[in-house]
Order: C-alpha cells, then sequence, then structure tokens
C-alpha cells in the first residue's frame, strides 16, 4: 500500500513532526483494525432475537459431542407430586419407602451422544435403572435473545441460549419401559449464556422432557462446562 502525502511550504523541524505522526496514525490505524473486527466478529448487539430451524451441520454435531453431561439427574417435581407424573411407577414406589424419600428425585446419570443419539442411562436412589435411547431429529432449533439484564457491556449483550431437538423415543429399558410406546416423544433443551457465536461451554444446563399415551416426566441438570472447554480445545 502506498502513502502519498502533500506538504506546504513549513519549517524543516514543524514538518517533520506533522509527517512523523501522520504516519504512526495511519499505520497505528492499519495495525489496530483486524485486531478490532476479529475481536467483535461474535459480539452480539442490543435487541437480538434469534430463532432459526434447520438441520444439524457438521459444526453442531461437533459442539454436540463436546458437551458433557455431570452426573446427577433431578425428576421434574411439583407440590403434586406423582399425581402429575406417568410412566414412571417404580420410582413411584420407591417414593413411599422411608430410607429413599428423601433422595428419590435424585438419579445417578450416564449420557453418550454417539451416531447422532444421545442414550441417557439412568440409576435411581433405590438402585432402580433404565436407559433412554434418543435418535438426533432431522431439524434442530438454534435460539438466541437478549434478555436486557445488563446494560453497557463492552463487547455487546449477554445472549440467553438454546438448543432444542424433538424427536421420537427409540428405545427404553428397565424404570422407562412401562411408559414407552412407539408413539412416545422426547424434547431435549440445552441452555446456556453468551456472545454471538456458539461454544460448547456457552451451555450449562439440560432438560429432558419425555411425552406420549403412557408418558408424561421430565428430568433436568447441569453440564460440565470445563469439561466441554478441554474438549473444545482438542477440535
Amino acid at each position: 500500500m502506498a502513502i502519498f502525502f502533500t506538504i506546504g511550504i513549513e519549517t524543516g523541524a514543524s514538518m517533520l513532526i506533522k509527517i512523523t505522526l501522520f504516519a504512526i496514525s495511519v499505520l497505528t490505524a492499519l495495525a489496530v483494525s483486524p485486531v478490532v473486527s476479529l475481536a467483535c466478529a461474535c459480539c452480539a448487539e442490543p435487541g437480538t432475537y434469534f430463532l432459526s430451524t434447520y438441520r444439524p451441520r457438521e459444526f453442531e454435531l461437533n459442539l454436540l459431542k463436546q458437551l458433557s453431561f455431570e452426573k446427577k439427574a433431578n425428576l421434574y417435581m411439583t407440590e403434586a407430586g406423582f399425581d402429575m407424573i406417568k410412566g414412571l411407577d417404580e420410582i413411584n414406589k420407591e417414593s413411599e419407602i422411608d430410607a429413599i424419600v428423601e433422595s428419590y428425585g435424585h438419579f445417578d446419570l450416564t449420557n453418550g451422544f454417539s451416531g447422532k443419539q444421545w442414550r441417557f442411562e439412568m440409576r435411581s436412589a433405590g438402585g432402580k435403572k433404565g436407559m433412554l435411547t434418543l435418535p438426533m431429529p432431522a431439524q434442530m432449533v438454534n435460539f438466541k435473545v437478549d434478555i436486557h439484564d445488563e446494560e453497557g457491556r463492552p463487547n455487546g449483550p449477554l445472549l440467553y441460549k438454546e438448543y432444542r431437538f424433538k424427536g421420537n423415543v427409540a428405545a427404553a429399558t428397565g424404570i422407562f419401559r412401562s411408559g414407552a410406546f412407539r408413539s412416545t416423544s422426547y424434547f431435549l433443551l440445552f441452555q446456556g449464556r453468551g456472545n454471538g457465536c456458539d461454544e460448547s461451554y456457552n451451555y450449562t444446563n439440560w432438560r429432558l422432557e419425555i411425552s406420549g399415551p403412557g408418558a408424561s416426566y421430565s428430568f433436568f441438570g447441569k453440564l460440565d462446562v470445563n469439561a466441554a472447554k478441554k474438549a473444545a480445545d482438542q477440535f
């Protein structure tokens, strides 16, 4: 890049100072502008609202592989207790046993995502086990929104994010078998916060809802952010 100067008649010292200052300002602008552009490539704008449905791409598949579930799952309960839950009869019986009544809503969780499907394997406080197999649906929903809870952030608002997946349960064993029919469906949700770009470590929580003729229940839990960061570094 060539830079041309038009110089009037001035004293030598004054002219030299002006040329030097102008050159420094031009070089500084050229050096800094790419960095600023790169730093703001993922900046979110105030008022952001993004909702898109599309077929999961390689990017999303890699991101899902990086997610790591913490080892505990919680059964979603209201004050109505099991009156509003279907398909978990064996767990309902556990709630009547004094020795485990305080922890029957908490489950040990083993989860894996491979071959474009999730496997949720859970064990209740009483030792009862079951596994849900959930195939990746044909489409997913990507949702991001500025919820206006932190104004004046230097790089834009911290967005609330969701990855949403809806499909049919492929298989259910153990404690989940009695409520599973061919038409039983699932809704899997990943929740988090972050800037305009999606990273696996943005997502901090998950929720799984199972519904159908014989099933109506939900689980929720946390994602291991540190494990996701380590996994992201390997991609």
